[in-house]
């Protein structure tokens, strides 16, 4: 599938042909990952960041942030219960949190494997070279690092550098990724659909860039405003206001759209069906993400005192729901599908099972 093929079908509104596009992009998810759903426990480990990301509810810019950072303790207690579900892995996600220093979480990495033999996934921001080896030495098999657009104008508009001097270090998470990769993790990264500034002809190119960087992961959500962000008000509408016409719509069927083309141009990648898809259609947006080539689902199990102030958008999906209620209804979507709940940690399947 090249350019034209993908903007064409981004552009699609007819619910005919977009029925051929959801049965392709089905079809080369069951022949080249399988039926399996594979449950990943999110552990929302710190909302403090010290970047100042132009979209995101817990940024250092942002107004009115309650500001946490998960013990040690609380940590491994959502890791256990992970292994109760029966989970095959758990994802560390927070803020760029300065706080979260490179031993304090490779000894709870550490701790956390030999505990649980759960796979481990960090989503910890941009973080130094000897912390991102240090964790991957203590046993951390998978890192998320979302780039959001692949235009460089508006990634820099979107992601200022940490501090105001000439010394101040700019955003490359592209470089990042590659590291990373050299550095034995499986990597993953993603967009959101409709971020003021985006174009049709961007998330086209983003779409390839997926298929050209190879990812072991993708997550595509669609772009949900946080008040009081610089997206969120002048910043977006001047962005916006540049993208015209072709700015991209931060709706539910567009997303689907970049799930399924995603999924037919990285077939053997492991792409979510996202919170932000369920938060944007709470009725049918994770159960449309999986029939539409996404084979993982996040439940969330931080616990509830935390998951209030980890609101990098606001009335995100589950937010009040106890995990109990919240894995309930995700295996019960799985099973109303003909689909199963994956065992195992479900590496990458472009590689080997992880160890």
């Amino acid at each position: 599938m090249d350019h034209d093929e993908i903007l064409c079908w981004l552009l699609e509104n007819d619910p005919l042909r977009l029925e051929m596009l959801w049965r392709a992009a089905d079809l080369t998810r069951r022949l080249e990952v399988g039926d399996a759903v594979h449950l990943r426990g999110l552990i929302e480990v710190s909302n403090v960041c010290q970047r100042s990301c132009a979209y995101c509810g817990i940024a250092a810019c942002a107004p009115k942030v309650e500001r946490y950072r998960m013990t040690r303790e609380d940590i491994l207690e959502c890791a256990d219960r992970a292994l109760e579900y029966g989970f095959g892995t758990v994802v560390m996600q927070a803020g760029e949190d300065p706080g979260i220093t490179g031993p304090w979480m490779a000894e709870i990495i550490a701790t956390l494997k030999q505990r649980t033999g759960l796979a481990i996934t960090l989503s910890l921001g941009e973080r130094s070279e000897d912390d991102l080896k240090a964790w991957r030495n203590a046993g951390a098999d998978r890192y998320l690092l979302r780039f959001e657009t692949t235009d460089d104008e508006l990634y820099r508009r979107i992601h200022p550098p940490v501090g105001s001097s000439s010394s101040s270090s700019a955003s490359d998470r592209i470089r990042q990724l590659e590291r990373m990769r050299d550095l034995g993790y499986e990597i993953g990264t993603g967009v959101m659909v409709g971020i003021p500034g985006q174009t049709w002809e961007t998330l086209t190119q983003d779409i390839l860039a997926f298929r050209h960087y190879d990812m072991d992961m993708i997550g595509i959500g669609p772009y949900l405003p946080s008040p009081g962000t610089p997206l969120d008000g002048t910043l977006g509408e001047t962005l916006r206001g540049e993208a015209g016409a072709r700015q991209v719509p931060n709706d539910s069927l567009t997303t689907l759209k970049a799930v399924a083309l995603t999924r037919l141009v990285c077939p053997r990648t492991n792409i979510p069906s996202t919170t932000a898809l369920a938060t944007a259609d709470p009725s049918q947006g994770r159960a449309n993400g999986l029939s539409r080539g996404a084979n993982v689902i996040m439940p969330n199990l931080t616990q509830p005192r935390y998951r209030e102030l980890y609101q990098i958008y606001p009335g995100k999906a589950g937010l009040h729901e106890t995990a109990d209620i919240t894995v309930g209804r995700i295996r019960e979507q799985i099973r109303l599908l003909g689909r199963t709940t994956g065992q195992g940690p479900g590496s990458s399947p472009r590689g080997k099972e992880l160890s």
